[in-house]
């Protein structure tokens, strides 16, 4: 089976879904960027805001002021010898600079502001450190990050689900379009148009359906015109040729007649085929339907050297002249396929089958047969007289099968 293509809908829709994911990233990422730098500046101004407070409030020894402090900022107060004089107790017992360093410094693990204590200290040089942890930063900066990206999934969602129903609303126009041409009916009066487009990009595939349509139907009626020329010119010199060749066989000595035999069956299949012919491309309209007794049917047709059995009181609904040719086909191929009896029975409703005592056909070539048929395919793969036939019963709404059987060769018309 061939692999069906992906539809529209779904191209388009994971390009949105994918595009809508990106750019809400994308979008997300540049927001971050810029809010990290804004945290960061607002972080390194609490911190020298704190060390500011701290270098005024620790000389006052203010305990509620320096405990309020110290739950956000750990600090240390260093000696000008490197010596910690005091701290908070997330500071480390280390001094976080051996020497005076006084502005924004990075330390390991720490993010420290340096700034000199006024006298008079307990040291004189003592520089007071107010810092912050790497740790602390960073998830100061992830909560942002997070927040950052739940914003952009909250406004982004909603927007590609709006898109995504819109991209529906703009496909319906193409599934109508199906729909109107699974009904569409290009040889039909007045002229199978399929009518005005929903969307003005419809607009050529309209045109191009309308002109494809009007260059079927004008085929169409030249090749019925052809047949129907063809089929009723052949038919008045095929008639005087049997009679001729009856003529001929009375006449002729007995070691001609078989010759004259065999010419004059082959002048009856063509008269067949002929006939066949003129039913199918009698008119475009629908079949005539009316019941058929399928027993007295086969009893008026002219095929000489096949035994037909068909029990009585079988009727089908369908077009008695196209029906006649039909079978006519079908049982002039068993003829010429070795088969000397055929059963003709009502397998189902409105299904004639017909069952031959000929050699048949092996599995694998009845398959490809029967897969031609389906898919309308006659040319190098069945003859007239079987493709006429699918072309009869299709002309009822129904089509020619070819079910397995043990012995001979079976044959299916399903007449709708």
């Amino acid at each position: 089976m061939k692999r069906r293509g992906q539809s529209i809908r779904t191209r388009l829709a994971r390009a949105l879904g994918q595009a809508s994911l990106f750019l809400g990233l994308a979008v997300a990422c540049a927001v971050w960027v810029a809010l990290k730098v804004e945290l960061d500046e607002l972080l390194d101004d609490s911190l020298q805001s704190t060390a500011e407070v701290l270098r005024l409030l620790l000389p006052a020894r203010d305990a509620d002021a320096l405990h309020t402090l110290e739950g956000r900022f750990a600090w240390q107060v260093v000696s000008a010898g490197g010596r910690v004089l005091q701290r908070s107790a997330e500071a480390p017992v280390q001094a976080w600079q051996a020497q005076a360093a006084p502005g924004m410094r990075h330390v390991p693990g720490w993010h420290v502001y340096g700034v000199a204590l006024p006298p008079p200290t307990d040291s004189a040089g003592a520089m007071l450190y107010v810092g912050q942890a790497q740790a602390a930063r960073r998830e100061a900066q992830a909560e942002v990050a997070l927040s950052t990206v739940l914003a952009a999934l909250v406004v982004g969602w909603p927007a590609h689900l709006w898109l995504r129903r819109r991209l529906d609303a703009e496909l319906a126009p193409l599934q109508r379009l199906s729909a109107r041409l699974s009904r569409h009916e290009p040889l039909a009066p007045p002229g199978g148009a399929l009518g005005p487009p929903e969307r003005a990009e419809l607009a050529p595939v309209h045109a191009a359906i309308d002109d494809l349509a009007r260059r079927l139907a004008e085929r169409v009626m030249h090749e019925r015109a052809f047949s129907a020329h063809a089929a009723h010119a052949l038919r008045t010199p095929l008639a005087g040729i049997d009679a001729q060749l009856a003529l001929a066989l009375r006449e002729a000595p007995p070691v001609m007649q078989p010759r004259l035999q065999r010419a004059r069956d082959a002048a009856a299949r063509l008269q067949r085929v002929v006939a066949a012919l003129l039913a199918l491309f009698r008119t475009a309209e629908a079949p005539r339907r009316e019941p058929v007794d399928v027993a007295a049917m086969l009893g008026r047709l002219p095929v000489e050297g096949l035994a037909v059995q068909a029990p009585p009181g079988i009727t089908v609904d369908a077009d008695p002249d196209l029906l006649a040719a039909a079978l006519l086909n079908l049982l002039d191929n068993t003829l010429r396929h070795g088969g000397h009896h055929v059963c003709v029975s009502l397998s189902g409703p409105g299904t004639l089958r017909l069952h031959d005592d000929g050699p048949g056909l092996p599995g694998e070539r009845r398959l490809a047969l029967q897969e031609a048929l389906a898919q309308q395919a006659y040319t190098g793969h069945t003859g007239l007289g079987l493709m006429l036939a699918d072309l009869i019963a299709r002309k009822h709404g129904g089509q020619i099968m070819l079910p397995e059987v043990a012995n001979g060769f079976a044959v299916e018309m399903r007449l709708g």
